[in-house]
């Protein structure tokens, strides 16, 4: 079903009078392609004469969880060389004797590992990324294993330290050879961007030290402190490329080239891996708000106020892409305008 791309558009263009976000870019769709879309306010409120367009590059921050690290560690397993339920002690040298040797990738995709729930990167473990990498893979677990489902961001952080070790090529190279080319994503990639990427890309945050906004370098200081490439953060999208990827889900045959993770590990996924813990989650997706179990419409956000949904029941995908450039800790407002985005496509 083809939702009111009006109620959509006044929906959002709602969250730009209320400035919850200068602009925002949207699309719907199922396996056949974009069945609607649009965009409403600018790309940077302090150029009235630069709208938002469908081609608008987005610093898609925690969306590269799913992005780069999920769709890799996909990959790994179905080639047989990432097991979920072992111990990582037994397949990662760097970890063996360590807290962490005893969390299986699993626990670590349901946020279910018992790490600590915050990143804190420079706070614990310095500015050197060799430096980081050690203090958060010898770092003394949160709570025991599989006992409580906490969000964190190390989670993604250590899945793709996790990637690299085991197929011996950076998280960059990684996702760009075994997902985004294969799926011809070419306007997806890590920062920061080259000069002419970066004009056409949404402002996020003012950077403090530069007092401007940050645009082409990514919004997440965990991913700045690493080079720009990390599980956490850090990749840049746009709402074709996006698209691509989910209507992959939805049906592997819409896809030019074969990538390195198919149906079996996207059906594995896009189902409740918690048990009788709560919040429930599947690997690294967790349901929206109030879908039933048996219909359940799968989500992933990002801090900088992007976010796409698949559900599997009806074949349909949607992305909705914003510029979180107010930056404020209350997430009221873009909690609700994505709620209520999600019901106007899948209700």
């Amino acid at each position: 079903m083809t939702p009111s791309t009006d109620r959509i558009n006044t929906l959002l263009d709602d969250g730009v009078r209320e400035r919850t976000y200068p602009g925002a870019v949207w699309a719907v769709g199922d396996a056949a392609g974009t069945h609607a879309n649009g965009t409403v306010g600018l790309l940077d409120p302090t150029r009235p004469d630069e709208p938002m367009r469908l081609d608008t590059v987005f610093d898609v921050a925690s969306l590269t969880k799913i992005l780069a690290v999920w769709s890799t560690i996909g990959s790994l397993w179905e080639d047989g060389r990432l097991p979920l339920d072992e111990p990582l002690d037994g397949l990662w040298p760097e970890v063996t004797g360590y807290p962490l040797g005893q969390v299986t990738a699993r626990q670590l995709l349901t946020h279910t590992a018992g790490v600590p729930l915050r990143a804190q990167l420079k706070n614990l473990y310095g500015t050197d990324p060799a430096a980081v990498r050690a203090g958060v893979l010898t770092e003394t677990l949160h709570r025991q294993p599989g006992k409580a489902v906490e969000y964190t961001d190390r989670a993604a952080l250590i899945l793709g330290y996790l990637a690299e070790h085991r197929s011996g090529q950076p998280l960059d190279q990684l996702a760009t050879t075994r997902v985004w080319a294969p799926l011809g994503m070419t306007g997806t990639c890590f920062g920061p961007l080259p000069a002419d990427l970066a004009a056409r890309t949404a402002p996020t945050e003012l950077d403090q030290d530069t007092d401007a906004h940050l645009k082409g370098t990514a919004h997440d200081f965990s991913a700045r402190l690493l080079g720009g490439v990390c599980g956490i953060a850090g990749t840049f999208s746009v709402l074709d490329d996006l698209a691509t990827f989910l209507r992959y889900l939805i049906n592997p045959a819409t896809a030019p080239n074969r990538p390195g993770f198919g149906p079996e590990w996207t059906q594995e996924s896009l189902t409740v891996q918690t048990g009788s813990l709560e919040p429930i989650r599947g690997l690294f997706w967790h349901p929206a708000p109030g879908t039933e179990p048996a219909e359940q419409t799968w989500v992933h956000y990002g801090f900088t106020g992007t976010g796409m949904w698949i559900s599997p029941k009806t074949g349909t995908w949607a992305v909705l892409l914003t510029n979180k450039l107010y930056y404020t800790r209350d997430r009221e407002p873009l909690t609700t305008v994505r709620n209520r985005f999600r019901e106007l496509v899948f209700n």
